[in-house]
């Protein structure tokens, strides 16, 4: 009797071999059902690109990025973003809230030539751009987006001179160029602030006050083209 009920006792505590065998079957289903659901990466452009689904572009422009640590994942993200600013079925307010967060000029291109103006004006004053692309801004058909390009910390003094001559600037971008390299941008090269204050200071557009703060400029050229002015 010993002998046997030693027996039963080893028999029951030896583990159930069929679970380990069910864990090893639901592992390996879920890993066949990822591959099979898994989109190349251009098809899965191609399919954002062309969708007209604005629900699922619009999670998708909100969706948060991967960490930047998983390289293949973030470039992959990035990259689909880029699809998805380009849709024009992707609402105004996501292609805004890209154009005013994305550092990527990939997605930032795309909307630089979004048809809204408001998406374009947020590019204009995202201060990630490059500086070429803040320059294309600065000619855009819009003022508004015009005068946030030439407001952007990026854009060149080659642009910023061709602002303050433009006789279409509003007052309050003349008011800003005016002011650059004495108020704003102290350490700015003197020569290129100075040569943006003339130009101000011979722009129709200028303002009043704008105009007395330039008859104290300290540099003598902005004060000479104020008295030509």
């Amino acid at each position: 009797m010993t002998n046997e009920n030693e027996s039963n006792i080893e028999k029951n505590a030896q583990p159930a071999p069929q679970s380990d065998t069910a864990e090893t079957k639901a592992g390996e289903t879920s890993h066949e059902e990822a591959v099979k659901n898994f989109e190349p990466l251009t098809v899965a452009y191609e399919r954002l690109r062309h969708s007209t689904d604005s629900a699922e572009l619009s999670e998708f422009a909100r969706r948060p990025l991967p960490d930047r640590s998983n390289q293949a994942a973030f470039s992959r993200a990035t990259a689909l973003l880029e699809a998805v600013a380009g849709n024009r079925h992707t609402p105004v307010a996501d292609r805004v809230f890209l154009a005013t967060t994305m550092p990527f000029p990939n997605v930032l291109v795309k909307l630089s030539e979004d048809p809204d103006a408001s998406v374009r004006q947020a590019v204009a004053a995202n201060e990630d751009d490059k500086n070429w692309l803040v320059g294309r801004l600065t000619k855009d058909p819009v003022p508004q987006v015009r005068d946030h390009a030439l407001r952007n910390k990026r854009t060149s003094w080659k642009m910023r001179l061709e602002g303050a001559q433009d006789p279409t600037a509003d007052a309050e971008t003349l008011d800003f160029l005016g002011s650059l390299g004495t108020e704003i941008e102290e350490g700015a090269p003197a020569v290129l602030a100075s040569m943006v204050r003339r130009a101000v200071a011979l722009n129709p557009n200028t303002s009043a006050q704008m105009l007395e703060k330039l008859a104290n400029d300290p540099s003598e050229e902005v004060r000479n083209a104020l008295a030509q002015r």
